[in-house]
């Protein structure tokens, strides 16, 4: 019961990074993969981190929070209930059904191609993006253009991770990021 306690105290204290596992050399040799099941699995650290995010965003009038697929797709969604706020998803190549705008984008290691529905976003929507962890950028800024191209203004960028030390802030145009745990 003790320990029971004395984890609720340190949940509360939002040291949300303590339920952040490192796995090392996932999914390549070199890479310290941030692996958020952990906080997922606990529902008052997930709890608390859609709480603290919320408050973050709460500065920003928007309508609609966009999230990127899969992660982006737990946060977004948990925050849009809580918002209440219209929730779109962008998905990789081939997984939604109707009219699309698609945009091929470099990764690390070749490139990918990312996709939203046509008719998601209402002109000139207010829209905040979501993933659950900021790296290199190359996925959020390529979401950034979808977003503009399906007619969105872009308020903030939220996420729960960011890797500091790959420069991902450099890729994003939008000056407002949010990130709640960072690693430099």
């Amino acid at each position: 019961m003790l320990l029971l306690y004395h984890r609720r105290v340190y949940n509360k204290g939002m040291l949300l990074e303590s339920f952040i596992r490192t796995i090392p050399d996932y999914p390549k040799k070199g890479i310290q993969f941030k692996d958020i099941t952990p906080l997922l699995n606990d529902s008052e650290a997930f709890h608390n981190a859609i709480d603290q995010i919320a408050k973050k965003l709460a500065a920003y009038p928007f309508d609609v929070l966009v999230g990127i697929e899969s992660r982006g797709f737990i946060f977004g969604a948990a925050l849009a209930y809580k918002m209440n706020k219209r929730f779109v998803p962008v998905r990789k190549r081939n997984k939604l059904p109707h009219d699309v705008y698609s945009l091929e984008y470099e990764l690390e290691y070749g490139t990918d191609v990312l996709e939203i529905h046509k008719d998601a976003l209402k002109p000139n929507d207010s829209v905040v993006i979501v993933d659950d962890l900021l790296a290199t950028g190359g996925t959020v800024g390529a979401v950034e253009k979808l977003v503009k191209l399906a007619g969105g203004q872009i308020k903030a960028v939220s996420f729960l991770i960011e890797l500091g030390f790959l420069g991902g802030r450099s890729k994003i145009s939008c000056p407002s990021i949010i990130s709640l745990i960072e690693y430099n």
